[in-house]
C-alpha cells in the first residue's frame, strides 16, 4: 500500500507548538508536507494574497520540534496561499490528506467565518481533497504549551486522520475539529455549529501619531446555552467536538421562502 502523502499548514505560523505536535503525530502513517506562513495569521479566513507577490523557502536545520523525516517550508502569504502555492509548486504529488492546526485557540461556532485555520481546510477541500482543521479550546491568555493536547488524544487524531487518508470524506465536505483542555481522551462527538455572538469587539489602543486606533478583541457569546447537540455543547462535557462543513452555502431550506418574494 501506498504511504499516504499529508499536507499541512496552519494561521500562527510553523514555528508554533500546536503544528509541530500536529506533525509528530501523523509523520507515524505518512510522508509530510508542512507549508505554513512565516508568522502569525491568524483571523485571516479565506484570504488570499492577491496585490502582492508570494514567496516561499524551505527552512533548514527543522526546528527541534519536528520530526527529521518531514520537508518544512515557510510562506509569507496566507494560510490559503500555503496551500495554493503547495498544490502547484512543492508537493511531488496530489495530496491524500490535507490539515491546519493545530490553531492556539478554538474555532467553534461563528468563528469558523474567520479563521485563517478553516480558511485553508475550505480551500483543500475546493479541491477536491480530504481536509480536517484541528483547533484547541483555550481562555483568553493560555498557550498551547501549558495545556497542550495531550497523548491519547492525539492518538485518537491520528488513527483519524490514517482513516481519511485512506477512506476519503464525502464530496465538498470538510471537517472542523474542537479539542478540549484535557488529560485523557474522552470521545468524538459529531455534532453542529453553535449560534453565536462577538461583541465588545475593540479596545483603546495607543497611537504614536495622536489618532484614535483600536485593538481588536471581542467577547463571545453561546446563543444556545442548553443545547446539547453543538461543538461549544460537546467542549463543555469533555468531548472533541466535530463539525461537518461544506463548501456549497446554498440555504437550501430557505429557496421556497426567497421564490415566495419574487413571485
Amino acid at each position: 500500500m501506498k504511504t499516504p502523502l499529508i499536507l499541512i499548514t496552519n494561521d500562527d505560523g510553523y514555528q508554533a507548538a500546536g503544528i509541530q505536535a500536529l506533525t509528530c503525530a501523523v509523520s507515524t502513517f505518512a510522508e509530510v508536507y508542512v507549508v505554513a506562513p512565516d508568522g502569525a495569521r491568524s483571523g485571516t479566513a479565506a484570504s488570499i494574497s492577491s496585490t502582492q507577490p508570494v514567496s516561499f523557502h524551505e527552512v533548514k536545520p527543522l526546528p527541534n520540534g519536528y520530526p527529521a523525516s518531514i520537508k518544512l517550508f515557510a510562506c509569507t502569504g496566507t494560510p490559503v496561499d500555503c496551500i495554493k502555492l503547495a498544490w502547484e509548486q512543492i508537493v511531488p504529488r496530489r495530496p491524500d490528506l490535507i490539515l491546519s492546526g493545530i490553531n492556539h485557540g478554538d474555532n467553534a461556532s461563528i468563528s469558523v467565518h474567520y479563521s485563517g485555520t478553516m480558511g485553508a481546510v475550505l480551500e483543500g477541500c475546493m479541491k477536491g481533497i480530504p481536509s480536517i482543521g484541528v483547533s484547541l479550546w483555550m481562555q483568553r491568555g493560555q498557550r498551547y504549551e501549558d495545556i497542550p493536547v495531550c497523548e491519547d488524544t492525539l492518538s485518537a487524531l491520528t488513527a483519524l486522520c490514517q482513516r481519511v487518508a485512506t477512506e476519503g470524506l464525502p464530496q465538498d465536505i470538510c471537517l472542523n475539529i474542537n479539542i478540549p483542555p484535557s488529560h485523557a481522551f474522552r470521545g468524538w462527538q459529531v455534532c453542529r455549529q453553535s449560534r453565536g455572538l462577538w461583541a465588545s469587539e475593540w479596545a483603546d489602543a495607543t497611537n504614536p501619531h495622536g489618532q484614535r486606533a483600536f485593538w481588536l478583541t471581542g467577547t463571545f457569546t453561546d446563543l444556545e446555552p442548553e443545547a446539547t447537540d453543538t461543538d461549544f455543547s460537546a467542549l463543555r462535557a469533555g468531548y472533541c467536538s466535530i463539525v461537518p462543513i461544506t463548501i456549497d452555502m446554498t440555504a437550501y431550506a430557505a429557496m421556497n421562502d426567497i421564490n415566495s418574494l419574487i413571485s
